[in-house]
């Protein structure tokens, strides 16, 4: 009976091991957890390109039932709006102030993404971290 036992309990605790680490899965972006990616990827996703005197920070994309990818950026307060006017210039007017930080801009398919953009959605927040610099989180996404 112990012969027979101890097979059982090696293929019992495979099992339960395989189990466990399939459910423990969050980091892959193929599950749904977030992976860096290349900002120049996460800005081209929802049709923009790196502003000149922008620092790329961390970027990720998130892969589920849709995409989103979220880049942060620091660059000039000064360039700021040029840059979302040059992006989206059939976007809504840029937001200013209340919940959305120093400024907000939405845009979809409907209202101004242009047809390079793979997103269905973009959301750009902008909040002035001093005199000169700004810092911008931007997100596209898939609905």
């Amino acid at each position: 009976m112990a012969i027979l036992g101890v097979p059982v309990l090696v293929i019992g605790c495979m099992v339960v091991g395989l189990f466990l680490w399939a459910l423990s899965d969050g980091d892959d972006p193929r599950a749904g957890g977030r992976a860096a990616v290349p900002c120049a990827e996460a800005l081209r996703f929802g049709g923009a390109e790196r502003p000149a005197a922008a620092q790329a920070g961390n970027c990720t994309v998130q892969h589920g039932i849709d995409i989103a990818y979220a880049a942060v950026l620091r660059m000039p307060r000064e360039d700021v709006r040029d840059w979302l006017r040059t992006t989206y210039p059939h976007a809504p007017e840029i937001r200013t102030g209340g919940p959305c930080g120093a400024l907000c801009l939405d845009v979809t398919h409907e209202d101004g993404l242009p047809g390079t953009a793979e997103a269905h959605v973009v959301q750009v927040r902008v909040e002035y971290e001093n005199a000169e610099t700004a810092v911008v989180r931007y997100s596209a996404f898939t609905m």
